[in-house]
């Protein structure tokens, strides 16, 4: 199948209807962080319509839920990924799960090689569910944006028996207009200038080569906001729920919390910041890293955080706030002890969020790096593409042709003016350099490549099948940004 059938794909099985959200009860997402399933047991997960608020106004949009009502899945690490997947919402999609390993026909990709689920359809997955690590699990259409999607959690042993609290935070952005009508608008703005569309189509008057602070003449955050959000948003969800009415999680006083944050976000990326208490960088895409202290860590489409916080001894309530990219808008939780005053956050703060780049990215180092070995082969791409005709490209990325075993590098260098977080299925790669220096850093599945940025990836080939490489910037990719690692 060629890239564009792929692609055409992509928009099958995709929600008509308007979207919505808020609150679902506390105790649905809790209950993701209690048990585990172990090996032996499978699991049955549902494909679901809900009944979402936001914004005083209500819509039907996607769950993946237990039979218990409980969001997502959490395993024990080393056991099998048993689940049955049944497909209740009356659509036809499939489900990827992202961060695992899975063999390639059960990655949940549309017709790589897998057809999709149709409506009432029942299908049994079965593979190793690897070492463990904050996932998640998403659907591969542009139902992803009317939240098809969910907190995948693998436990290891050693998480299992520490003295420390689980928080799971899954971020989504918020539309009431449907995702083939904003990817519409987006085309068809391109195509009348290059202007970016707000969720009520008005334009924001800008052309699209006016780039970040490059050209006079322009307020900064209006070209702030044209590099690095193409779409406004009605609102910003952690956890299905707005600031407006937070989840709030009882948390003890001088505990230890460990923050599993999950950017399910279709087109935004995030700051997360912790406020008043510092917390500690432990993993990324559920990979162990040396740790990073700090307060504020950036998040890019699809990419996973593990913070670990030492909460203090006073009985006050804490945020944990997630900061849109380049604006005022915000969202998030709050972690309060017993005793504690829950006062109102407002889902618009004083200051913008910062840009997400590379400076994080530099300071991580893999807790256990690859195995130094020469690469067998190494690819260079260049992501090419501008709002001028929404027509985003992964050059030379025709035919990336392995074999098992090998060591593989891929250099991505970022030829556009939007950030691209690059995401390989089927394996975790380890980026070795950025911006031509050297590095033994994280070892990930997402990453994001900065505008006229560079980010040299390496993993080894260890899982046969034709592999999606791809921008996780929903828009982007339905509009062409999309490879495939196959193996010969």
């Amino acid at each position: 199948m060629k890239r564009r059938e792929f692609l055409g794909r992509l928009m099958s099985g995709v929600v008509v209807a308007a979207s919505g959200a808020a609150m679902n009860p506390t105790s649905a997402w809790a209950e993701n962080s209690k048990g585990a399933i172990s090996g032996g047991t499978t699991h049955l997960l549902s494909i679901t319509k809900r009944v979402l608020e936001v914004n005083g106004k209500a819509a039907d949009v996607f769950g993946l839920v237990q039979p218990d009502g409980s969001v997502g899945l959490t395993f024990d690490a080393d056991t099998p990924f048993d689940v049955t997947l049944s497909n209740e919402g009356g659509e036809a999609t499939l489900i990827h799960w992202h961060g695992l390993t899975p063999p390639w026909h059960m990655d949940g990709v549309p017709d790589n090689p897998a057809a999709l689920l149709k409506a009432a359809e029942t299908r049994r997955y079965t593979f190793p569910v690897g070492s463990g690590g904050t996932h998640w699990m998403h659907a591969h259409t542009l139902q992803e944006q009317n939240l098809l999607a969910a907190p995948l959690i693998v436990r290891t042993a050693d998480e299992r028996r520490l003295d420390e609290q689980e928080v799971v935070i899954l971020l989504h952005d918020f539309s009431f207009t449907p995702a083939e009508e904003l990817l519409a608008r987006l085309k068809g703005s391109a195509a009348a200038g290059g202007h970016t569309m707000t969720h009520d189509g008005i334009m924001e008057g800008m052309p699209a080569n006016m780039h970040g602070g490059h050209m006079s003449g322009m307020a900064m955050s209006a070209m702030a906001a044209m590099d690095l959000n193409d779409i406004e948003y009605d609102a910003y969800l952690a956890n299905d729920r707005t600031l407006d009415d937070p989840e709030v999680v009882a948390v003890e006083k001088g505990g230890r919390v460990r923050l599993r944050i999950i950017n399910g976000a279709t087109a935004t990326a995030f700051t997360i910041d912790t406020g008043a208490v510092a917390g500690q960088l432990i993993a990324v895409d559920g990979q162990p890293i040396l740790p990073v202290s700090g307060n504020r860590f950036p998040i890019s489409i699809g990419q996973r955080l593990d913070i670990r916080l030492q909460l203090p001894k006073a009985a006050e309530a804490r945020p944990i706030l997630a900061l849109r990219e380049g604006s005022d808008h915000r969202t998030g939780i709050i972690l309060a002890p017993s005793g504690a005053k829950v006062s109102k956050v407002a889902s618009r703060g004083a200051e913008s969020g910062p840009v997400v780049g590379l400076d994080l990215e530099q300071r991580l180092s893999a807790a256990a790096s690859l195995p130094i070995r020469a690469a067998a082969r190494r690819f260079e791409l260049t992501l090419t593409g501008s709002m001028s005709g929404y027509d985003w490209r992964i050059e030379g990325g025709d035919s990336l042709e392995v074999r098992k075993g090998e060591r593989v590098e891929i250099v991505m260098r970022n030829m556009s003016m939007m950030a691209h977080p690059m995401h390989l299925h089927g394996h975790h790669f380890q980026v070795v350099e950025i911006g031509g220096k050297v590095l033994k850093g994280a070892v990930r599945d997402t990453v994001l490549v900065p505008p006229m940025g560079t980010v040299t990836a390496a993993f080894d080939a260890s899982n046969p099948g034709r592999w999606p490489l791809h921008c996780h910037h929903l828009y982007h990719m339905a509009a062409g940004m999309m490879s495939f690692v196959a193996y010969a």
